[in-house]
């Protein structure tokens, strides 16, 4: 009813803006910290206009959204279960590239060994003990990440 009134007397009235999305598993006081703004979690108003004037000073999409972009541009990281899950496709394409993904893989000149062909001194760093082809997968895994934590993937520059 009050809508055909305002229509009849020539009245427009604007939608409210909508409150920025953020992409999920994406935290939002992360987000409005790295704003400068107080960090409530909430994707209120004012998170909204922060969000618009931070893409706009920065030469992005001035739509409101904290997507891959505005993230990237905050400098906000993801959930560790998404950088976990992350880890583990880039450590699965790693271990395909250097071994063939086998564990008692030994490369032809002995110098590099296991899953991912650590050098014994690399594997000694990271707390291994003995032979990394002879050792489990699963610790071959978790120094593996353990190493792509520390030093990305620089270890692996032919594989990664």
């Amino acid at each position: 009813m009050l809508a055909a009134v305002a229509a009849a007397a020539g009245l427009v009235f604007a939608a409210p803006a909508a409150a920025p999305a953020a992409a999920p598993g994406y935290d939002v006081a992360a987000v409005q910290r790295a704003l400068g703004i107080k960090a409530d979690g909430v994707l209120g108003p004012q998170t909204q206009r922060a969000v618009r004037r931070f893409q706009r000073r920065h030469g992005l999409t001035v739509d409101g959204v904290v997507g891959s972009k505005t993230l990237a541009a905050l400098g906000v990281g993801r959930t560790a279960s998404e950088s976990a899950s992350d880890s583990a496709a880039l450590l699965a394409r790693i271990a395909a590239c250097e071994s063939g993904g086998n564990p008692a893989a030994v490369s032809p000149t002995g110098g590099y060994r296991g899953k991912y062909q650590f050098s014994r001194a690399t594997w000694r760093t990271l707390g291994g003990k003995g032979d990394p082809a002879k050792a489990p997968e699963a610790l071959q895994d978790r120094l593996a990440a353990k190493l792509l934590a520390a030093a990305g993937t620089s270890p692996w520059p032919n594989c990664a």
